[in-house]
């Protein structure tokens, strides 16, 4: 009778109401999706209680000015030279920094001097994705239908992958460069590692700067023309934004000024690191 139902719909006219084959196929292969996602995490160890929101919320907040101060900076600079936070257990949780910034704003360059000067282990969400990708694991697998179908990695995959990182690599102070995205992102790591950013790194980089580095930087490559680039700033400014706008209402932003030479904006990097560790000792 199903059988009967749904070849009846298939054939259709889409003038008159009746659901056409593509949208069918396509509600079909959500649902897909939908069963080896979860059938995935059902195998994944249980993940943390959080009281992180349940639904994204795209809250805006004025950004702090760089006189400003963010709150509770002692006891940031208490975990910073301690390296460990307890979850009240037994576990130590690791120092966790967020590094966020548009394309080009030169995040990922300052976050490997970041990680060698200060001895953060470095972990990158795309580098996670693909290392996955290669193992040929069910989930790299999954991963990689998800890619060649167009679609968008779920959070809850790519937060698994970096919440299994951070337990491997075993590290005291955890440096995530470029997450999270966007609000869902940033749920979803709440939710699921059970615990906010201790930092959260901003490199402020104006959009003609971000433009002039990526045109330079990416020259020869078929994505290197403006009109590209500046839907990816688009994309930045839409969804990447509120997560800083929220971090910033809870004081846990540092603004850093994304202009000059590689060295340049380093100084401001180590000043802001460094004063961490000065208050701890001065305390």
């Amino acid at each position: 009778m199903v059988t009967e139902e749904r070849a009846r719909r298939g054939t259709a006219r889409t003038d008159g109401g009746a659901i056409a084959p593509e949208t069918e196929e396509k509600e079909l292969g959500d649902e897909m999706w939908r069963r080896r996602l979860g059938a995935l995490l059902l195998r994944s160890p249980p993940a943390s209680s959080s009281t992180a929101p349940s639904s994204c919320q795209h809250r805006r907040h004025h950004l702090l000015l760089p006189s400003e101060e963010p709150l509770a900076l002692g006891r940031l600079a208490r975990l910073f030279t301690s390296q460990a936070g307890s979850d009240g257990g037994d576990t130590l949780k690791p120092f966790i920094a967020f590094v966020l910034g548009g394309p080009g704003s030169g995040k990922g360059t300052q976050c490997t001097k970041i990680a060698s000067d200060f001895g953060f282990a470095h972990l990158s969400a795309g580098d996670l994705l693909r290392h996955e990708i290669a193992s040929g694991s069910e989930k790299g697998e999954l991963i990689l239908d998800i890619i060649k179908e167009g679609r968008i990695v779920p959070s809850e995959i790519t937060v698994e992958l970096i919440r299994k990182a951070m337990e491997m690599s075993n590290a005291k102070r955890v440096l995530i460069d470029g997450f999270p995205r966007c609000e869902e992102n940033r749920i979803a790591f709440e939710r699921i590692v059970g615990t906010e950013p201790d930092i959260v790194v901003f490199f402020d980089c104006p959009e003609d700067e971000m433009v002039k580095r990526l045109l330079s930087r990416n020259q020869g490559r078929v994505d290197d023309n403006i009109e590209t680039i500046k839907k990816r700033l688009k994309v930045f400014e839409n969804l990447n934004i509120p997560v800083v706008d929220y971090y910033s209402s809870r004081g846990k932003v540092h603004k850093i000024k994304a202009t000059g030479t590689e060295d340049e904006i380093f100084d401001a990097v180590r000043r802001l690191f460094s004063s961490l560790s000065r208050r701890a000792y001065d305390m």
